[in-house]
Protein backbone atom coordinates (compact mmCIF):
# COMPACT_ATOMS: atom_id res chain seq x y z
CA UNK A 1 0.00 0.00 0.00
CA UNK A 2 1.31 3.52 -0.96
CA UNK A 3 1.58 6.57 1.64
CA UNK A 4 -1.27 8.00 -0.65
CA UNK A 5 -3.38 4.78 -0.18
CA UNK A 6 -2.61 4.61 3.50
CA UNK A 7 -3.47 8.54 3.87
CA UNK A 8 -6.80 7.94 2.05
CA UNK A 9 -7.73 4.80 4.45
CA UNK A 10 -6.73 6.01 7.28
CA UNK A 11 -9.00 9.06 6.32
CA UNK A 12 -11.84 6.99 5.48
CA UNK A 13 -11.88 5.20 8.43
CA UNK A 14 -11.87 8.39 10.66
CA UNK A 15 -14.66 9.59 8.42
CA UNK A 16 -16.73 6.56 9.25
CA UNK A 17 -15.79 6.52 13.03
CA UNK A 18 -16.77 10.48 13.20
CA UNK A 19 -20.05 9.69 11.09
CA UNK A 20 -21.03 6.82 13.18
CA UNK A 21 -21.10 9.39 16.33
CA UNK A 22 -23.62 11.57 14.23
CA UNK A 23 -26.75 9.90 15.66
CA UNK A 24 -29.61 11.59 14.22
CA UNK A 25 -27.70 14.98 14.04
CA UNK A 26 -28.13 16.19 10.52
CA UNK A 27 -24.82 16.09 8.21
CA UNK A 28 -25.83 19.85 7.83
CA UNK A 29 -25.20 20.50 11.41
CA UNK A 30 -22.69 18.08 12.50
CA UNK A 31 -20.24 19.65 10.53
CA UNK A 32 -20.22 22.55 12.47
CA UNK A 33 -19.12 20.44 15.44
CA UNK A 34 -16.29 18.12 13.48
CA UNK A 35 -14.46 21.01 11.79
CA UNK A 36 -13.62 23.32 14.57
CA UNK A 37 -12.72 20.19 16.32
CA UNK A 38 -10.08 19.70 13.58
CA UNK A 39 -9.20 22.74 13.32
CA UNK A 40 -8.67 23.09 16.98
CA UNK A 41 -6.36 19.99 17.20
CA UNK A 42 -4.20 21.56 14.47
CA UNK A 43 -3.94 24.58 16.00
CA UNK A 44 -2.55 22.93 19.13
CA UNK A 45 -0.41 20.44 17.34
CA UNK A 46 1.35 23.30 16.43
CA UNK A 47 1.81 24.99 19.22
CA UNK A 48 3.30 22.22 20.89
CA UNK A 49 5.42 21.36 17.95
CA UNK A 50 6.81 24.85 18.74
CA UNK A 51 7.26 24.55 21.92
CA UNK A 52 9.14 21.84 21.83
CA UNK A 53 11.31 23.02 19.82
CA UNK A 54 12.05 25.97 22.20
CA UNK A 55 12.33 23.63 25.16
CA UNK A 56 15.31 22.00 23.31
CA UNK A 57 16.66 25.43 22.44
CA UNK A 58 17.03 26.87 25.64
CA UNK A 59 19.29 23.18 26.34
CA UNK A 60 21.28 24.01 23.69
CA UNK A 61 24.07 26.26 24.53
CA UNK A 62 24.86 27.28 20.62
CA UNK A 63 21.72 28.50 20.61
CA UNK A 64 21.05 31.75 21.21
CA UNK A 65 17.77 31.24 23.52
CA UNK A 66 19.97 29.30 25.35
CA UNK A 67 19.34 29.66 29.03
CA UNK A 68 21.71 28.93 32.04
CA UNK A 69 21.96 26.26 33.92
CA UNK A 70 20.83 29.10 36.50
CA UNK A 71 17.88 29.81 35.30
CA UNK A 72 14.73 28.76 38.07
CA UNK A 73 11.82 26.69 36.50
CA UNK A 74 9.64 29.96 36.81
CA UNK A 75 12.17 31.94 34.49
CA UNK A 76 12.19 28.98 32.00
CA UNK A 77 8.10 28.41 32.05
CA UNK A 78 7.90 32.17 31.80
CA UNK A 79 9.79 31.87 28.05
CA UNK A 80 8.30 29.01 27.31
CA UNK A 81 5.06 30.97 27.39
CA UNK A 82 6.11 34.32 26.06
CA UNK A 83 3.17 34.66 23.26
CA UNK A 84 5.46 36.25 20.75
CA UNK A 85 8.03 33.36 20.93
CA UNK A 86 5.01 31.60 18.81
CA UNK A 87 3.81 34.48 16.99
CA UNK A 88 7.43 35.68 15.32
CA UNK A 89 7.37 31.99 14.09
CA UNK A 90 3.76 32.19 12.48
CA UNK A 91 2.24 30.11 15.20
CA UNK A 92 -0.80 30.47 16.62
CA UNK A 93 -0.49 31.35 20.11
CA UNK A 94 -2.60 28.60 22.62
CA UNK A 95 -3.62 29.41 26.27
CA UNK A 96 -3.22 25.98 28.76
CA UNK A 97 -6.74 25.57 28.60
CA UNK A 98 -7.68 25.48 24.56
CA UNK A 99 -4.43 22.81 24.40
CA UNK A 100 -5.84 19.66 22.99
CA UNK A 101 -3.86 17.46 25.86
CA UNK A 102 -5.73 19.27 28.26
CA UNK A 103 -9.12 18.69 26.39
CA UNK A 104 -8.25 14.74 26.12
CA UNK A 105 -7.81 14.67 30.17
CA UNK A 106 -11.55 16.35 30.67
CA UNK A 107 -13.35 14.61 27.37
CA UNK A 108 -15.11 12.50 30.01
CA UNK A 109 -16.33 15.36 32.12
CA UNK A 110 -20.17 16.16 31.52
CA UNK A 111 -19.24 19.43 31.03
CA UNK A 112 -16.89 18.86 28.23
CA UNK A 113 -18.90 21.42 25.45
CA UNK A 114 -18.19 24.37 27.79
CA UNK A 115 -14.63 23.39 28.30
CA UNK A 116 -14.09 23.45 24.23
CA UNK A 117 -16.48 26.25 24.00
CA UNK A 118 -13.92 28.31 26.15
CA UNK A 119 -11.01 26.91 24.44
CA UNK A 120 -12.58 28.79 20.99
CA UNK A 121 -12.77 31.81 23.07
CA UNK A 122 -9.10 32.05 24.15
CA UNK A 123 -7.37 30.89 21.36
CA UNK A 124 -10.05 34.05 19.33
CA UNK A 125 -8.91 36.30 22.23
CA UNK A 126 -5.17 35.71 22.26
CA UNK A 127 -4.85 35.76 17.85
CA UNK A 128 -8.17 38.46 17.12
CA UNK A 129 -5.96 39.56 13.79
CA UNK A 130 -6.63 36.10 12.24
CA UNK A 131 -9.53 34.62 14.10
CA UNK A 132 -11.58 36.97 14.81
CA UNK A 133 -15.53 35.95 15.13
CA UNK A 134 -14.30 32.75 13.24
CA UNK A 135 -13.97 29.88 15.80
CA UNK A 136 -17.71 29.08 17.12
CA UNK A 137 -18.84 29.12 20.66
CA UNK A 138 -21.51 26.81 20.22
CA UNK A 139 -20.32 23.23 21.95
CA UNK A 140 -22.44 23.82 25.33
CA UNK A 141 -25.60 24.48 23.62
CA UNK A 142 -25.41 21.85 20.88
CA UNK A 143 -27.71 18.90 20.40
CA UNK A 144 -24.91 16.63 21.32
CA UNK A 145 -24.53 14.46 24.05
CA UNK A 146 -20.95 15.43 26.09
CA UNK A 147 -19.92 11.45 25.74
CA UNK A 148 -20.02 12.39 21.69
CA UNK A 149 -17.83 15.34 22.88
CA UNK A 150 -15.50 13.12 24.37
CA UNK A 151 -15.23 10.36 21.87
CA UNK A 152 -14.53 13.14 18.81
CA UNK A 153 -11.75 14.15 20.88
CA UNK A 154 -10.72 10.74 21.27
CA UNK A 155 -10.86 10.08 17.67
CA UNK A 156 -9.20 12.72 16.30
CA UNK A 157 -6.38 12.26 18.84
CA UNK A 158 -5.23 9.59 16.49
CA UNK A 159 -4.59 12.57 14.32
CA UNK A 160 -1.08 12.12 15.92
CA UNK A 161 2.05 13.31 13.59
CA UNK A 162 5.75 12.95 15.49
CA UNK A 163 6.73 15.03 11.79
CA UNK A 164 8.07 18.14 10.97
CA UNK A 165 5.81 21.52 10.78
CA UNK A 166 4.70 21.09 7.23
CA UNK A 167 3.80 17.62 7.07
CA UNK A 168 1.83 17.58 10.14
CA UNK A 169 0.11 20.64 8.47
CA UNK A 170 0.20 18.57 5.45
CA UNK A 171 -1.94 16.28 6.45
CA UNK A 172 -4.07 17.72 9.01
CA UNK A 173 -5.13 20.18 5.79
CA UNK A 174 -5.95 17.36 3.60
CA UNK A 175 -8.09 15.18 7.05
CA UNK A 176 -10.01 18.95 7.33
CA UNK A 177 -10.76 19.15 2.94
CA UNK A 178 -11.65 15.55 3.12
CA UNK A 179 -14.14 16.08 5.64
CA UNK A 180 -15.60 18.97 3.96
CA UNK A 181 -16.29 16.90 0.72
CA UNK A 182 -17.62 14.01 2.76
CA UNK A 183 -19.85 16.68 4.45
CA UNK A 184 -20.70 17.63 1.06
CA UNK A 185 -21.61 14.84 -0.22
CA UNK A 186 -23.89 13.18 2.94
CA UNK A 187 -25.52 16.30 2.51
CA UNK A 188 -26.40 15.97 -1.52
CA UNK A 189 -27.69 18.70 -3.34
CA UNK A 190 -27.38 21.21 -0.03
CA UNK A 191 -23.66 20.32 0.19
CA UNK A 192 -23.45 21.93 -3.50
CA UNK A 193 -23.83 25.49 -1.61
CA UNK A 194 -20.56 25.35 0.36
CA UNK A 195 -18.71 22.62 -1.72
CA UNK A 196 -17.77 22.39 -5.27
CA UNK A 197 -15.99 18.97 -6.18
CA UNK A 198 -12.53 18.74 -6.59
CA UNK A 199 -12.14 17.74 -9.51
CA UNK A 200 -14.18 20.49 -10.96
CA UNK A 201 -12.17 23.30 -9.27
CA UNK A 202 -8.97 21.77 -9.93
CA UNK A 203 -10.25 21.80 -13.78
CA UNK A 204 -10.80 25.58 -13.40
CA UNK A 205 -7.44 26.40 -11.92
CA UNK A 206 -5.48 24.55 -14.63
CA UNK A 207 -7.57 26.70 -17.09
CA UNK A 208 -6.91 29.72 -15.13
CA UNK A 209 -3.15 29.34 -14.40
CA UNK A 210 -2.72 31.71 -11.30
CA UNK A 211 0.66 32.30 -11.75
CA UNK A 212 0.83 35.43 -10.06
CA UNK A 213 -1.41 38.20 -9.17
CA UNK A 214 -5.08 37.98 -7.87
CA UNK A 215 -7.57 35.46 -7.19
CA UNK A 216 -11.13 36.19 -6.90
CA UNK A 217 -14.18 33.78 -5.96
CA UNK A 218 -17.52 36.22 -5.10
CA UNK A 219 -19.29 32.55 -3.78
CA UNK A 220 -16.21 30.83 -2.11
CA UNK A 221 -17.99 28.73 0.17
CA UNK A 222 -15.15 26.07 1.79
CA UNK A 223 -12.69 27.85 0.18
CA UNK A 224 -11.58 25.22 -2.70
CA UNK A 225 -10.49 27.57 -5.34
CA UNK A 226 -7.85 29.39 -2.92
CA UNK A 227 -6.44 25.68 -1.94
CA UNK A 228 -6.63 24.29 -5.38
CA UNK A 229 -5.07 27.90 -6.66
CA UNK A 230 -2.03 26.68 -4.08
CA UNK A 231 -1.56 23.43 -5.23
CA UNK A 232 -1.31 24.58 -8.98
CA UNK A 233 1.75 27.31 -7.40
CA UNK A 234 3.33 24.03 -5.71
CA UNK A 235 3.05 21.12 -8.27
CA UNK A 236 4.60 23.89 -11.03
CA UNK A 237 7.32 24.36 -7.80
CA UNK A 238 6.36 28.30 -7.97
CA UNK A 239 6.18 30.53 -4.54
CA UNK A 240 2.18 29.98 -2.96
CA UNK A 241 1.97 33.57 -1.98
CA UNK A 242 3.02 35.03 -5.43
CA UNK A 243 -0.72 35.16 -5.28
CA UNK A 244 -3.19 37.25 -2.78
CA UNK A 245 -6.76 35.67 -2.70
CA UNK A 246 -9.88 37.33 -2.21
CA UNK A 247 -13.32 35.98 -1.57
CA UNK A 248 -16.64 36.34 -0.85
CA UNK A 249 -19.46 34.20 0.94
CA UNK A 250 -22.71 35.19 2.43
CA UNK A 251 -23.21 32.44 4.91
CA UNK A 252 -21.19 33.48 8.01
CA UNK A 253 -21.45 29.84 8.90
CA UNK A 254 -19.33 28.66 5.89
CA UNK A 255 -17.03 31.76 6.13
CA UNK A 256 -15.82 30.34 8.74
CA UNK A 257 -15.42 26.96 7.42
CA UNK A 258 -13.30 29.04 4.28
CA UNK A 259 -10.97 30.70 7.06
CA UNK A 260 -9.82 27.59 8.77
CA UNK A 261 -9.59 25.86 5.77
CA UNK A 262 -7.49 28.52 4.32
CA UNK A 263 -5.05 28.69 7.34
CA UNK A 264 -4.78 24.51 7.54
CA UNK A 265 -3.67 25.17 3.71
CA UNK A 266 -1.01 27.41 4.97
CA UNK A 267 -3.29 30.24 2.78
CA UNK A 268 -2.69 32.59 6.02
CA UNK A 269 0.50 32.03 6.87
CA UNK A 270 0.55 34.01 10.08
CA UNK A 271 -1.05 35.24 12.98
CA UNK A 272 0.17 38.67 12.49
CA UNK A 273 -0.54 40.02 9.05
CA UNK A 274 -1.98 38.51 5.36
CA UNK A 275 -2.41 39.82 2.11
CA UNK A 276 -5.53 38.07 1.43
CA UNK A 277 -9.06 39.16 2.29
CA UNK A 278 -12.19 37.42 2.57
CA UNK A 279 -15.52 38.86 3.57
Amino acid sequence: MSLEEYELDFMDKLWEAANRLRGKMEASQYKYIVLPLIFLKYVSDMFESRRRGLEKAIKDPNNEDYHLPGATEEEIKGFLEDRDKYLSAGIFYVPENARWSFLMRNATQPNIGKLIDEAMEAIEKENPGQLRGVLPRIYAQANVPPYVLGELINLFSKITFELTEDKAKDVLGRVYEYFIGKFAEAEGKRGGEFYTPRCIVKLLVEILEPFEGRVYDPACGSGGMFVQSWKFLESHRKDPHSISVYGEEVVETTWRICKMNLVLCGLIPSPTSTPHELT
